[in-house]
């Protein structure tokens, strides 16, 4: 049971870094973006490539998927996405469903369709026993990762100038230029690591998940359940949402497996007759 739980906080920790930068654009700067996924999977090929092509060690493919996708984010965010912030979210949904499929034409064109498995480094495979639980050393990263992650994140969002910068501009743009606020840069930024994030995510996520050209679609769903659940007030709903829905998740599987791809699905909908605004509501809106 306790590995089960586990194994189901781990899935949930990567389930949040994939989704965490779709709930920042959402949440923050109230923008529908479908294709987050697409930077995902930008991510896991950069991570790909890199480890099984020029042998980079792992930790260094880490940054390297999170700038990747994050300059890809912000050439898009400047060239494409901003002139979408101001129509309607069918507009956004429609734009960023038609990103998503040129990126899975562009990756199976590049990459081939076949799924791409990272090795990891032997260091960080297999699981060690503490107090008779069996903790994959993996996992145990992604945990420790995901635990940094948040608490900077968090902290960056309600304790820095940025932060506030950021959440003025999403309230009122036009007070906060008249207030000497750059917008556009604002945006720009916050955009690019949403990306970015995305990135590391799918790279972390890579040997786990898989990698393929079905990536943004296969797993889009999942990040707008966590989206969905959390609520877009801030990251703490969406982290709690990502933690219950893996442990929900790898415990339906493990228990009752006829049902087991259900039970995430079960979940949503229960929590959100309960709560329909998510686990955490947002107080206003743009």
């Amino acid at each position: 049971m306790a590995t089960i739980l586990f194994d189901g906080i781990a899935y949930g920790m990567l389930l949040f870094v994939l989704a965490c930068g779709l709930s920042v654009t959402l949440g923050l700067m109230n923008f529908i973006n479908l294709a987050h996924g697409a930077f995902a999977m930008l991510g896991g090929y950069v991570t790909a490539i890199l480890m099984s092509r020029w042998q980079v060690p792992f930790f260094l493919c880490l940054p390297a998927a999170f700038l990747a996708a994050a300059a890809v984010g912000l050439v898009l965010e400047r060239t494409l996405y901003r002139q979408l912030y101001r129509r309607s979210h069918l507009d956004q949904v429609l734009f960023s469903i038609g990103i998503v499929f040129m990126a899975m034409a562009a990756a199976d064109y590049l990459m081939g369709s076949e799924q791409q498995i990272i090795q990891l480094p032997d260091y960080l495979r297999g699981r060690v026993e503490v107090l008779g639980v069996g903790i994959g050393i993996y996992r145990a990263l992604i945990i420790i990762i995901c635990s940094v992650l948040v608490l900077a994140l968090q902290g960056v969002l309600a304790y820095t100038r940025f932060g506030s910068r950021l959440r003025a501009a999403v309230d009122d743009p036009r007070a906060a230029r008249g207030l000497g606020i750059r917008v556009d840069t604002v945006f720009a930024a916050t955009f690019a690591v949403g990306s970015g994030l995305a990135g590391l995510g799918g790279a972390l996520g890579a040997e786990i998940l898989g990698v393929d050209p079905t990536f943004p679609l296969k797993y889009m769903i999942y990040f707008l359940i966590v989206v969905t659940v959390g609520g877009t007030s801030s990251l703490t709903g969406p982290f709690l949402a990502a933690l219950l829905l893996g442990i929900a998740d790898v415990a339906g599987k493990y228990y009752v497996p006829a049902f087991g791809s259900f039970v995430i699905y079960t979940v949503m909908i229960v929590v959100l007759l309960l709560r329909p605004q998510g686990l955490f509501a947002r107080g206003g809106s743009r």
